[in-house]
């Protein structure tokens, strides 16, 4: 669950919409990270980047934004899901690029740190992987109710969805997830 601002939250929004770098900070420190990664679930090549894009688009018109804290934070994870669909129609248009060495990374940390990172990565892996067996549409739906912790309303408003949809995109994306996860042989 995200932290919350509570009463606050007005303040800071007014302090960021006056220019007030302190509240930029506040609120990128609110929501850079669930919204790095509800990108990273999507497949974005560059989540942190894109996650700076997606801020970079709220503060420029920031000054149009009205609303509480709830509709803030659905107003950012709008803007990144539109992030989203450009950078797929972008990625859809230009031919895949293979890479030339297939050597691979040098290797780096010490074996701790490499085994750390391995457990982290064979995880992220996992995840992605399962996320990716998902319909555009339903990954989306996970990642913003789950990742984004935004309500049904706000998740519709996001996609341009009616909850009803949103409902039953929710409910067959968690149906697909529950089938993999026993065909992995994971108990519920």
């Amino acid at each position: 669950m995200t932290q919350r601002f509570g009463e606050a939250f007005d303040g800071v929004l007014a302090a960021a919409q006056a220019g007030e770098g302190w509240a930029f900070e506040r609120l990128f420190g609110w929501l850079g990270r669930p919204v790095a990664g509800y990108l990273r679930g999507t497949g974005i090549e560059d989540p942190d980047g894109s996650a700076n894009d997606v801020f970079l688009r709220a503060f420029t018109s920031l000054e149009r934004f009205t609303g509480d804290e709830d509709r803030f934070r659905s107003w950012v994870f709008t803007i990144a899901h539109h992030l989203v669909v450009d950078e797929r129609r972008r990625v859809g248009r230009r031919p895949r690029q293979a890479p030339m060495d297939a050597a691979g990374p040098d290797p780096g940390p010490a074996a701790a740190d490499a085994a750390q990172e391995a457990l982290v990565s064979l995880g992220d892996e996992r995840v992605a992987r399962l996320l990716a067996a998902l319909a555009p549409d339903q990954r989306d739906v996970v990642l913003l109710r789950i990742v984004a912790d935004l309500s049904i309303e706000d998740t519709a408003a996001a996609l341009g969805k009616r909850p009803g949809a949103v409902k039953a995109l929710q409910h067959r994306a968690m149906r697909s997830l529950r089938s993999a996860l026993g065909e992995e042989g994971v108990s519920r």
